[in-house]
């Protein structure tokens, strides 16, 4: 309850910042510093059967120092007051790629002990700001609700179950490992949100904790549509059973692409709003080209008009990004949450509907 408490605080008397990517921090570190194979093997992993250089989850235990020196330096020179554990694909699902299923509990148990311990060293610096730890609970790499197959509509390449018992596999990790919040992110299929949610529901009844929820949805264009189809009110009207604590926008789309998205969640959420968006679009070479101050201007759009409480960055941002982003938003005030009103009947397809009076 305290943890609910501080963070409603933190919400609503300034805009929070979270991090920014991960992958973006392990490739820089990678240009200064060997990470080859054989780096993202380490001693452990050494005769491991299967290429796994890109696993970055891995590094979680293969390389520690590098995780660990990435979430100080979004602590320390970003100024973030949460931080985002390095678990994007560390489900059985996703693991599958490099044959390290059986690792999944250690890669969201290690992971979140990493950053929970960073977190912890830089509250003891500061105890009048303390950290959070969000575990990172991503997609998976399989979709629920889409098929696999051009000729076969009806196909499917795993289960609702399946995605369920994957997902809640990684928040016992996570949790054991001292994550304060679970955030279900990058979502870009909401059957897997669903089973994410459902999953985190069966472990909180079950341990009998209370750990807030925050989700994250990815509109995959200017349609502002997930890949799924849905708008992102229907994607709110979806999920809002879970009880968010905290739901958003994240990765796909630069700021200046997703201000109209932002502007109709922030009015259809009843809960807080947060958004972490990448720097720009890709380039020619994949790499994001905004510069701090560029990323920080995009974002002011979204301070001014008091649609968020919680700002952070995705691909292509840096802790720079993030410092410049956290300046820029402590001019302004966060977003306030909207006065309850009657109970409504609110459905949702591909469009959400609300049957009232």
């Amino acid at each position: 309850d305290s943890l609910r408490e501080y963070i409603t605080s933190l919400f609503t008397s300034e805009i929070a910042t979270y991090d920014g990517a991960m992958g973006t921090m392990i490739q820089n570190y990678s240009k200064k510093n060997k990470l080859d194979e054989e780096e993202y093997r380490g001693e452990r992993f050494k005769d491991w059967s299967c290429n796994v250089k890109g696993n970055n989850d891995m590094l979680s235990i293969t390389q520690p120092q590098v995780i660990q020196g990435i979430y100080r330096e979004y602590l320390e020179v970003g100024g973030s007051n949460l931080i985002g554990t390095n678990t994007f694909s560390s489900t059985t699902i996703a693991m599958a790629d490099y044959e390290m299923e059986p690792y999944v509990y250690e890669l969201n148990y290690e992971s979140a002990r990493l950053a929970r311990e960073v977190c912890d060293e830089v509250t003891a610096k500061d105890p009048t700001k303390p950290r959070f730890v969000v575990g990172a609970i991503g997609p998976t790499n399989r979709t629920g609700s889409i098929s696999p197959s051009v000729e076969d509509p009806a196909a499917r390449n795993v289960t609702f179950d399946e995605l369920v018992e994957a997902y809640f596999e990684q928040i016992v990790g996570l949790v054991d490992g001292g994550c304060d919040v679970l955030m279900v992110e990058t979502i870009f299929d909401t059957l897997n949100a669903k089973a994410a949610v459902y999953a985190i529901g069966e472990y909180l009844e079950m341990s009998g904790l209370d750990i807030p929820l925050f989700v994250s949805g990815t509109l995959v264009d200017q349609s502002g549509r997930t890949l799924s189809g849905q708008t992102g009110e229907a994607f709110y009207a979806s999920i809002r059973h879970a009880k968010p604590m905290c739901v958003g926008l994240n990765c796909a789309l630069g700021a200046a692409h997703m201000t109209p998205f932002v502007e109709r969640l922030s009015k259809c959420a009843e809960c807080f709003v947060h958004v972490y968006s990448n720097a720009g679009l890709p380039n020619a070479m994949g790499g994001y080209d905004e510069s701090p101050e560029d990323m920080a201007k995009g974002n002011e759009v979204f301070f001014k008009n008091g649609w968020l409480n919680m700002v952070g960055g995705c691909c292509g941002s840096t802790p720079p990004h993030i410092k410049a982003i956290r300046e820029m938003a402590s001019k302004y005030k966060p977003r306030k949450l909207p006065d309850i009103g009657r109970p409504k009947m609110w459905l949702s397809g591909l469009e959400d509907l609300v049957v009232d009076d």
